[in-house]
């Protein structure tokens, strides 16, 4: 079909869907209107899509698009944007950019649909996109792989209700303090609580199953916290590592997203060999989780020099700030051409599957 489109001189229409039901819509805004804006227009023809909070999807215009919020978006819908049922969305456009983020758009839920509907969609598929939101059961594998990541108890709701005693006495013989405590299935910084005290483990257990049915309690790494791209398919190839910044002892939803907030340096300040094993590291997991297209793995380097995985983003932000850009750039790769990499990658492994991916 791609083949059919270049020969013809027809621009491939590209759905990009933003928003969703997530923690993270507002971020999935800024990163959807981002490709929206940066895409190549001379091979693609956009096409903007809005999820609303009912997870219904609508084709928005230029002046929705470019409102503050999901919910100024949201206020408008009826009037000015055009409904676009699932079963209508391959009548519409001819592969699917995800621009979400977080539940139902990154977790495997958004990709099961768009497999159904034989629609070619970025970046990987159903279990990768699972295993990659669900930090615990990403871990197990990435252990069993040999690489290293942090000591880590999940607290399943039902169980904490039954033991709490009994889950706080594993948490400080198994991890110890500082701790971190956080859903397992959230991204963004969302609930992440730096616990000193067993005193402390409750409520910040509460606080993160307010968000999830699975919390988890971790080793408190220190080190340098860095963040590195990889791109491809079948030989993915990693980007240029990047230093990450808070602006306080944790990193926060600002520092990763908001324009001048935080700080990122690119590549990060370490030997160059050191730089090599985080791309190599990336890489690594990458392939250990079977993602696809394109994903920004989380990492800390240990004083020691070793590199422990914190997590995969397998729809990494696209902000206009987003690292990913960054870390493109510093090997000559401008947005559009990362954007369009990404698509193509989407074509490639989506063209030559053989059940859902």
């Amino acid at each position: 079909m791609e083949e059919a489109k270049e020969n013809s001189g027809a621009k491939s229409r590209v759905g990009i869907i933003m928003g969703g039901l997530s923690s993270e819509k507002e971020v999935s805004l800024e990163s959807g209107r981002n490709i929206f804006s940066k895409i190549d227009r001379r091979k693609y023809d956009p096409v903007a899509i809005f999820m609303d909070s009912q997870a219904a999807l609508w084709e928005i215009p230029i002046k929705l698009l470019m409102r503050n919020s999901t919910r100024d978006i949201e206020e408008d819908l009826a009037e000015e944007a055009k409904p676009l049922p699932y079963e209508s969305l391959s009548v519409r456009v001819d592969v699917v950019c995800l621009g979400l983020h977080g539940k139902y758009g990154e977790d495997g839920c958004m990709q099961g649909l768009l497999e159904l509907l034989r629609i070619p969609y970025t970046g990987s598929g159903v279990l990768a996109s699972a295993l990659g939101m669900d930090k615990y059961v990403s871990r197990r594998i990435l252990a069993i792989s040999g690489i290293d990541v942090p000591r880590t108890v999940q607290v399943p709701r039902q169980r904490w209700e039954k033991e709490r005693e009994k889950i706080t006495a594993e948490i400080v013989g198994e991890i110890g303090f500082p701790c971190i405590v956080k859903p397992s299935r959230e991204g963004c910084s969302t609930a992440v609580t730096k616990v000193l005290t067993a005193e402390g483990i409750a409520p910040a257990v509460e606080e993160a199953l307010l968000w999830d049915d699975y919390a988890l309690a971790e080793e408190f790494l220190t080190g340098m916290e860095v963040t590195c791209g990889v791109l491809g398919v079948d030989a993915p190839e990693a980007l240029t590592p990047s230093e990450t910044i808070p602006t306080a002892g944790i990193l926060s939803l600002e520092d990763k997203f908001l324009y001048g907030q935080g700080e990122n340096k690119t590549p990060a300040r370490l030997p160059v060999e050191q730089l090599e094993r985080i791309r190599e590291t990336a890489v690594a997991t990458f392939r250990a989780l079977n993602l696809k297209g394109y994903a920004r793995i989380d990492m800390f380097v240990r004083p020691d020099g070793r590199v422990a995985v914190l997590e995969p983003n397998t729809l990494p932000g696209m902000t206009p700030s987003t690292v990913l850009f960054h870390q493109a750039a510093a090997l000559g790769i401008t947005q559009a051409t990362l954007i369009d990499r990404i698509i193509q990658s989407a074509l490639e492994v989506h063209g030559q599957k053989r059940g859902p991916l």
